[in-house]
């Protein structure tokens, strides 16, 4: 495993393939966040809200991204993070997670971070702020 400290500005960390978004997925995601919405986990109610069917909590899909630093939580820690949601993420999705180092100052770096769907289109875009120790 290389380290974020031999980056260079413009490279990728390793991107991360989540497994298809199941509906347990969902269900486990609802119990930790406390967050029932049944649009996220029971059909009908989705197609109710006038979507296409259930989608995944916005935040299931913005935490999964710290999976991309989680390797390197012995060189530092991500310090801000801010996101802006782009697109759903449906049941069956396969989102592929990307951080790409986008400026280094001092031991403070910046990555713009995507989460993209199978299609190719950004469901998440945003940016990290990643202190070294």
């Amino acid at each position: 495993m290389s380290t974020l400290a031999a980056l260079q500005v413009g490279e990728s960390v390793k991107e991360i393939q989540l497994a298809p978004v199941s509906r347990m997925d969902l269900i486990k995601y609802s119990g930790a966040s406390g967050d029932f919405n049944p649009i996220h986990t029971i059909d009908d109610e989705a197609i109710k809200a006038g979507l296409p069917g259930i989608i995944a909590h916005g935040m299931w899909t913005m935490g999964n991204l710290a999976k991309l630093f989680t390797a390197y939580y012995e060189e530092g820690f991500v310090q801000d993070y801010s996101i802006r949601f782009k697109g759903m993420v449906f049941l069956g999705d396969v989102i592929t997670l990307i951080a790409t180092l986008k400026e280094r100052q001092d031991r403070n770096l910046r990555f713009t971070v995507q989460a993209v769907n199978q299609h190719g289109k950004d469901v998440l875009i945003g940016e990290v702020l990643y202190h070294q120790y």
